[in-house]
């Protein structure tokens, strides 16, 4: 040890952590979607994993983030009793002081996403603070810190029950992640914390999320203890559902399970259920008082050797929709969209039925168009539109009768499933509901040729604009009968569990 840690040295290393973590999947994870891209046997959920990959690899590369939804800022410090800091600020300012001069970096500017007065406003902070941090003293002289990038989407199927001692986690599990849905964007891991009190074990769920990949080694030495028969049976039985990349069906949901425990209640059974996505980022460091932490890349020999085009599909020009076009859609299938359509998320969506109940008309004319659920990042050096991957569109469901209604609108495009509700509206207006792949926002920004903002430009990222795309890959999830790609995908593909006995 040769001094003190600073609070240069901290403030420093989460910035660069943050940067780091945008465009660079940890190599375990690399290595775990190469092995289910290999495995998958569902040509649309291969298809699906296939683009995640290449979209990793074209991040790593031009240093661009992997996901538009560049997370909230969660970091857990553990602050060795004995370790010579020299601090004078509390962590929150530290690393809010760190999230701002990440976020904000020129050469890669990351989203801002968290909004103030939740209750109210929901106003944007602009700089992306504050930031999440769980901080615990425990003994040593060093101060370890993780830091992760959370996605809303992923974020948003966390799960909580407080179960009977005598009932089953793993059963709980299983249900539980039948129900998700595709919006956490799977493949993708799922983090378990159970005991301790309800505080304990969301934290627990939360930090096994970053525990390292091992499935594959787990299943070849077989369980050691109950922790561990508990991660290989859930691994088998989630799989066994069929829900697949992005849910379109298929053998692989999860590449890992991670769990945590802690001593409980007699009378409790507290279980946390947090899901991570296909933009799983996360990396950790130690500071001992040498100085800033160092991050080295990975070897990009790590990732398969993919064309960064490859898809193939029916090609759909956007400025000639009509009825008979849409009508010969079907759930499934792989388009390539070109030509002009509207981006817009739940605040654009609000703020247009407000004015259309105002008896305002509506900022862009949508009749017959498409719009795009995404919050782009913002662009760099030559790029029309930084990374811009979709959202989950169940948030648009309680929007898309009404607009449908008053606008003519034809086609959305998202990810993960709709909600019966919206199916039904989608059908009885002989409308379209398409998805892009969640966690391949670069790659789908490069097919992207033209954009403006054209509305609402005081939401920031949830403005609308106007974009032109060229050969976007799309897959059909609803078509006008109301079919829906998220029902049959998973029912074709699942399957009954393998257990080891």
């Amino acid at each position: 040890m040769s001094g003190k840690i600073t609070e240069a040295d901290l403030i420093d290393s989460v910035a660069d952590a943050l940067q780091y973590i945008s465009y660079y999947h940890t190599p375990d994870f690399v290595t775990a979607m190469a092995r289910a891209y290999e495995t998958e046997e569902s040509q649309s959920a291969r298809n699906a994993i296939r683009q995640i990959l290449v979209n990793s690899r074209m991040s790593a590369f031009d240093k661009r983030p992997l996901c538009q939804d560049t997370g909230s800022v969660n970091v857990i410090l553990e602050v060795g009793v004995e370790a010579p800091i020299d601090w004078h600020h509390a962590p929150q300012d530290m690393i809010d002081e760190a999230t701002r001069r990440a976020y904000a970096f020129a050469a890669n500017p990351l989203r801002a996403s968290i909004v103030a007065d939740p209750l109210g406003a929901r106003r944007n902070t602009r700089d992306n603070t504050p930031a999440m941090i769980q901080t615990e003293l425990v003994a040593g002289d060093k101060v370890s810190v993780t830091v992760s990038a959370k996605g809303g989407g992923s974020e948003n199927k966390t799960k909580f029950a407080v179960l009977n001692p005598s009932d089953s986690v793993a059963d709980w599990v299983v249900d539980t992640v039948a129900k998700l849905g595709a919006g956490w964007c799977p493949p993708g891991l799922i983090g378990l914390g159970v005991g301790g009190s309800v505080d304990k074990a969301m934290a627990m769920a939360k930090q096994a999320l970053n525990d390292p990949i091992d499935m594959t080694e787990l299943q070849a030495r077989g369980a050691q203890t109950a922790e561990e028969a508990l991660r290989l049976e859930l691994y088998e039985r989630i799989n066994a559902l069929g829900i697949g990349a992005q849910g379109l069906g298929g053998l692989i949901t999860v590449l890992d399970v991670k769990l945590r425990s802690f001593p409980t209640h007699a009378a409790s059974l507290p279980v946390a259920l947090i899901p991570n996505c296909a933009a799983t980022r996360h990396v950790h460091f130690t500071l001992d008082g040498s100085g800033a932490a160092e991050f080295t890349p990975p070897d990009l020999s790590l990732w398969p050797d993919l064309e960064e085009g490859g898809v193939t599909g029916r090609r759909i020009d956007l400025d000639a929709l009509d009825d008979g076009i849409l009508a010969s859609l079907s759930p499934g299938d792989t388009l390539l969209l070109s030509g002009r359509l509207y981006t817009g998320r739940d605040a654009a969506h609000r703020r247009m039925l407000e004015e259309l109940d105002q008896g305002k008309p509506l900022p862009v004319d949508l009749k017959g168009r498409a719009i795009y659920y995404v919050g782009p990042v913002d662009a760099v050096g030559d790029e029309v539109i930084g990374p811009a991957g979709p959202t989950t569109s169940t948030r648009m469901d309680k929007f898309t009768g009404p607009l449908l209604a008053a606008s003519g609108l034809k086609v959305m495009i998202g990810k993960a499933e709709r909600g019966p509700a919206a199916i039904e509206v989608i059908r009885q207006h002989g409308a379209v509901y398409l998805i892009a792949v969640g966690g391949a926002a670069y790659l789908v920004s490069k097919a992207i040729k033209r954009a403006r903002p054209v509305a609402y430009q005081d939401l920031g990222m949830e403005a609308i604009y106007e974009i032109e795309v060229k050969d976007m890959p799309v897959t059909v999830a609803v078509d006008t009968k109301g079919a829906s790609i998220h029902n049959s995908g998973p029912k074709q593909w699942a399957r009954v569990p393998q257990l080891a006995k």
